[in-house]
């Protein structure tokens, strides 16, 4: 099926295939091939629009992505140092005692297994329905 698609179709394939990038944004985004096929048509493989969906394996990119992870644990580790023990530990105190006080009342809200087990039955005995309609008896 593939050999009856016109030459330019394939090579978009053969694009596409080679960015997945740009496959995951229009499935993201909804939008259609057709849109991308045709900047792909009128702008070519090389134009620097389609950068951002093409995969980076030389050596810049991954250095920038070393360096940005670097960045991040060194902000990670200050903001841990600034993390006053004391307070946290104070939070998960009152975070605890809250969860206990929601659990409480829900304990209440709900019935105990004793009453769930039992059935709402009528207290009267089956003869004592006899008196009830003995009225009715001439």
């Amino acid at each position: 099926m593939s050999n009856n698609l016109h030459p330019s179709v394939r090579e978009f394939k053969a694009f596409l295939q080679k960015n997945p990038k740009l496959v995951k944004e229009v499935r993201k985004n909804g939008q259609s091939l057709q849109t991308y096929y045709e900047k792909w048509a009128l702008l070519g493989e090389d134009d620097p629009f389609w950068d951002q969906f093409k995969e980076r394996t030389d050596g810049k990119q991954s250095a920038r992505t070393k360096q940005g992870k670097a960045e991040w644990m060194d902000k990670l580790i200050q903001m841990s140092e600034k993390v006053d023990m004391d307070k946290v530990q104070s939070q998960v105190q009152n975070l605890n005692e809250t969860i206990s006080t929601v659990q409480g009342l829900l304990s209440q809200f709900q019935p105990s297994e004793n009453e769930s087990q039992q059935q709402p039955t009528n207290n009267q005995d089956p003869s004592s329905n006899q008196n009830l309609f003995s009225i009715f008896k001439d």
